[in-house]
């Protein structure tokens, strides 16, 4: 596996464990230890970034909302689909707080990752709104 296609699948993962504690409110640290434990699949550094996501989400995500609903038009935070809502999780935590991951990046990845779990309608609406909140 390429060095992108491990970041691509640590931010799958990521926001994979972010959709499963907002489905489950169950805590995200049980749930990185027992994908960890079934799956196994990734190298330390990997671990490490899905950690530091996953927890910094967790952490930021009265922030993060917030950010996201002041970008929404005529939607409110609760019509945001929960797979959604993830993904802009995840994209948003990277833009705001991984300063060595370029915005554009953070951006395509959550769109692409919106494409395979989602469908082409919110790849749009998650452009839209990663996008209009980086260039404000």
């Amino acid at each position: 596996m390429s060095i992108r296609e491990k970041e691509k699948r640590s931010r799958e993962i990521a926001m994979e464990i972010v959709y499963q504690s907002t489905i489950n409110d169950k805590d995200p640290v049980e749930l990185v230890a027992d994908y960890f434990e079934e799956y196994g699949e990734l190298e330390e550094a990997d671990r490490d970034y899905v950690m530091r996501v996953v927890g910094g989400v967790m952490e930021k995500r009265e922030e993060l909302d917030a950010l996201i609903e002041a970008n929404l038009v005529k939607w409110k935070l609760s019509r945001v689909s929960k797979i959604n809502l993830s993904i802009l999780r995840v994209a948003l935590y990277e833009i705001k707080h991984e300063d060595s991951i370029p915005n554009n990046v953070s951006i395509n990845e959550a769109v692409e990752i919106s494409k395979k779990y989602s469908d082409e309608q919110s790849a749009a609406f998650i452009n839209g709104i990663l996008d209009k909140i980086v260039k404000a």
